[in-house]
């Protein structure tokens, strides 16, 4: 087990305006870009060589990781010019591995958070004989998810997408989006055009007679699609529900990094995150929260389950509840955002503009 491929190119529609200006995997969860602790979490595992398959915005991540020696990794890049789904991306990046056919190349979906025994997963993989392996997890509402069901010894025997009514759905098992791949089937998937591996190839292979297994893992798992479930994964990374060897501090209640001012009397509390540079006003109370890089939440202030976008300011006595602020915007004293408000980059917003009474 000595490399793997990070799928990385994913626009991260769903999480703007955090990824207006910024890649989701470089998106700060726990004071770092996200990519770092899935990078970490590989190293801890005994990969060495990492391959990113970038799209979008893909020019930020080499000037931050460079080669990977940083982190005891040796890594490559290879940029997509178009988009080629899941499938498309792992076969674009196979001249830059280095297994031999038999050998095992991990994959990764740089979107999910997760406590994954990687090792368990290679040895079940190795074990088995499979051609593929796959981390599976279980849910309590599987719909918007793909289900996998499995016979008893882990054989994968369907794969079944978003189902909708109470017959289709005959597993809580999910695809978590880490596989292990015998290293001659990626060069099966074809070449050149847009693939997915959960729509196309794994269907394929299954109907051609190939051992796919399956491992459930039900350690902490959480997809990150949304920035309600980014902000909670960094408040898990924080707090230490989420296993990481990149947090940069200690698990606790709150993470403030280096250069970061926080008033004597500001409470910071669930996990919340402080980035470099970033002023936190006196009596300011912020829970659960992550605030980028040299953003301001002034006195008096209430953030809690939201995000703060890097430059971003906070007017005195302001309450976010489950708001995401983008980069660069300036929300004036008095005002009131929660359930899900986004405010775009650069934004406005005057003092008292959005008020909430307290019958609403």
């Amino acid at each position: 087990m000595t490399e793997a491929i990070l799928l990385v190119g994913g626009k991260g529609t769903r999480l703007r305006p955090l990824t207006v200006n910024t890649p989701k995997p470089m998106v700060p969860a726990a004071g770092v870009p996200f990519l770092t602790h899935q990078l970490a979490r590989a190293r801890a595992a005994g990969v060495d060589h990492i391959v990113l398959a970038t799209s979008y915005l893909a020019e930020v991540f080499e000037p931050y990781f460079g080669d990977g020696s940083a982190l005891g990794l040796s890594i490559e890049y290879v940029t997509e010019e178009e988009p080629l789904g899941t499938g498309g991306a792992i076969r674009n990046v196979a001249s830059r591995l280095h297994s031999a056919p038999d050998e095992p190349v991990l994959i990764f979906n740089g979107d999910i958070l997760t406590g994954l025994d990687i090792g368990a997963l290679v040895a079940t993989h190795e074990s088995s004989g499979a051609d593929v392996s796959l981390h599976l997890t279980r849910v309590e509402d599987p719909r918007a998810f793909g289900l996998v069901p499995t016979d008893a010894t882990g054989r994968v025997t369907a794969f079944l997408e978003k189902p909708q009514t109470p017959e289709e759905i005959v597993t809580d098992q999910i695809n978590a989006g880490a596989y292990v791949f015998r290293r001659s089937v990626i060069d099966t998937i074809p070449a050149g055009r847009p693939v997915s591996v959960e729509r196309e190839t794994f269907p394929d292979l299954l109907a051609s007679g190939a051992h796919l297994q399956g491992m459930v893992d039900s350690t902490y798992w959480l997809d990150l699609g949304t920035p309600q479930a980014f902000v909670r994964g960094s408040a898990d990374l924080v707090l230490g529900r989420a296993p990481s060897p990149a947090v940069p501090g200690r698990c606790g209640d709150r993470l403030v990094l280096d250069t970061a001012t926080v008033a004597p009397d500001a409470k910071l509390t669930g996990g919340t995150v402080v980035g470099p540079g970033a002023v936190i006003g006196s009596g300011a109370r912020v829970n659960g929260s992550t605030i980028l890089a040299n953003a301001v939440v002034e006195p008096g202030a209430v953030v809690t389950d939201s995000l703060v976008g890097t430059g971003a300011r906070i007017g005195a006595r302001t309450v976010l509840t489950g708001a995401v602020i983008g980069d660069g915007a300036d929300i004036g004293p008095d005002n009131e955002l929660r359930d899900g408000v986004r405010v775009w980059c650069d934004a406005t917003l005057p003092a008292g503009a959005v008020r909430f009474s307290s019958d609403q």
